[in-house]
Formats: structure tokens, sequence, C-alpha cells
């Protein structure tokens, strides 16, 4: 999810589409949430781990 959120922010910056601007910092955003949730040992969703 935060790799593309990572593709997505870079073809909003270079194509100059501010909607791919904005979905790719929410997808970095909501990935890292669940990455620290992940790796701090709490359960996201059904999911003991979130890789």
């Amino acid at each position: 999810m935060i790799i593309l959120g990572l593709i997505l922010l870079i073809l909003g910056a270079v194509l100059s589409v501010p909607v791919l601007w904005t979905i790719g910092i929410i997808l970095i955003v909501v990935g890292a949430v669940l990455w620290i949730l992940g790796s701090a040992g709490r359960q996201v969703g059904p999911r003991a781990h979130y890789w």
C-alpha cells in the first residue's frame, strides 16, 4: 500500500494531476498506520500480522 501510494504520488507530481497526488498521500498514511499497528503486535482486522 505504501509503494502504491508512492507511485501515485510520483505520477501525480509528474503529470500534474492533483487527484493522484491526494490519493497517493492518503494511501501512504493508511499504509504507515497499518504498518505501525502490525509491528506493535496489534491485530489489524482479521490478520494477526500486516506486511
